[in-house]
């Protein structure tokens, strides 16, 4: 494996800042970033990247977009928190335009993603109760193995990935995990007449970018509704144009009862998040029941009528299922030894690197990163690439060229 160049003395300066001073849960490749504009990244010592990884997709509409950070500035000048306890000139502009945008009742708006799956679950259970009638405190939820909705305590008791919830516990009761992308799992398991929700990631993203089959996600959707059971489409992350599609969901004309946006509602420039539903299912929860000092702040409320409408003027669906199927053709005409899989949708892509080193991945993307490309290993040996949606022809065969000379290295 190429040998890493020497760090320079200011990116080791801040990458001591944090080791001394910031708590040890995030294991980053050794660059520190100062600037990004669109597809790319600079470090602080100048050097320029290519961003393959777009904030775990919330960077859907590039790096510091101007029309958002345009927004962002305009609005931060007047007014950027009240608190739900009054009305802002924001929240119901914004509540329109989001509820028209993807075709449902209400809104709730959050901040982070974990804030908008936990209202999800909650808005789940109530409805559970009051409308299903499943008795008091019976109500589960089914969730896959390997998913990811992120870490707070409820969200990590269900999870498969002993990093998430080793010595975390005692864990929330309520779920049941079944095998991803087994219908026959998924149809025993909705027996259960205590069944409130099916919570789905349409692809596994943490997990490496796992595709389901053809025709899950729509059977999935019909076993659901003949159970009286509500489909959670978490889309945080393969939402908002990253599959090719708005929705990863509209690649099976699926519509969620429940729906959870975040990451790149904001362009990637502070924390939203959203949970849309039909009033079946939102009036369930009344005044004072659930709520978020943050939540629908005037400032994301602008941001993300921008981020959103972005989406659709510059035509991002279309260009990342155009770019996305010339990454996954191009990666394959490589022919690498070390390539095992190739797999996903639009934009959001993995590479399974089929190597006997345990290391060959996070090697791997050092190396890119030496040759200006940023990515990163989840879970040992799959590299996610996932560029923002602004990405041209001309620089996804350039990027295709530096994997290329990259796995020429992995002996």
């Amino acid at each position: 494996m190429q040998a890493t160049t020497a760090l320079s003395d200011k990116t080791l300066h801040y990458l001591h800042l944090e080791e001394n001073y910031g708590a040890h849960n995030y294991h980053p490749l050794p660059v520190v970033l100062s600037k990004g504009e669109g597809v790319y990244v600079w470090d602080v010592d100048g050097k320029r990247y290519y961003d393959f990884l777009s904030g775990y997709s919330a960077l859907n509409q590039g790096h510091c977009h101007p029309k958002i950070i345009s927004t962002l500035i305009e609005q931060v000048q007047k007014l950027t928190l009240t608190s739900r306890a009054f009305h802002n000139d924001a929240l119901g502009e914004y509540a329109q335009f989001i509820t028209n945008y993807f075709g449902y009742d209400k809104v709730l708006p959050m901040n982070t993603g974990v804030e908008a799956v936990e209202t999800a679950i909650k808005l789940c259970r109530r409805w559970g109760y009051v409308v299903k009638g499943i008795p008091q405190n019976k109500a589960k939820i089914i969730v896959c193995e390997h998913n990811f909705h992120g870490r707070t305590s409820t969200v990590i008791s269900f999870s498969s990935d002993p990093d998430s919830y080793k010595n975390f516990g005692p864990y929330m009761p309520g779920f049941e995990i079944i095998p991803y992308n087994d219908i026959d799992a998924l149809s025993k398991a909705l027996q259960d007449k205590n069944v409130a929700g099916f919570l789905v990631e349409p692809i596994q993203g943490e997990a490496g970018v796992v595709v389901p089959d053809d025709g899950y996600l729509a059977k999935a959707k019909q076993y659901c509704e003949d159970a009286n059971v509500l489909f959670i489409g978490d889309e945080i992350q393969t939402g908002l144009s990253r599959t090719g599609k708005m929705l990863a969901c509209d690649h099976e004309n699926v519509r969620p009862d429940i729906l959870i946006l975040g990451k790149a509602l904001s362009g990637g420039t502070l924390p939203i998040s959203a949970v849309l539903a039909d009033n079946e299912i939102m009036l369930t929860i009344k005044p004072g029941e659930h709520g978020s000092t943050y939540g629908g702040n005037p400032l994301a409320c602008k941001v993300a009528i921008t981020a959103l409408s972005i989406l659709k003027e510059e035509k991002m669906s279309e260009n990342a299922e155009q770019m996305g199927t010339l990454f996954r053709n191009e990666i394959k005409k490589l022919n690498a030894p070390h390539v095992g899989i190739i797999r996903g949708k639009g934009l959001l892509n993995a590479v399974v690197i089929d190597h006997a080193k345990s290391e060959a991945a996070w090697e791997l993307c050092l190396t890119l990163k030496e040759k200006g490309l940023l990515a990163k290993p989840t879970h040992g040996d799959k590299i996610r690439f996932a560029p923002p949606l602004v990405i041209n022809r001309e620089q996804i065969l350039e990027c295709v060229d530096i994997i290329g000379k990259s796995l020429l290295t992995l002996a």
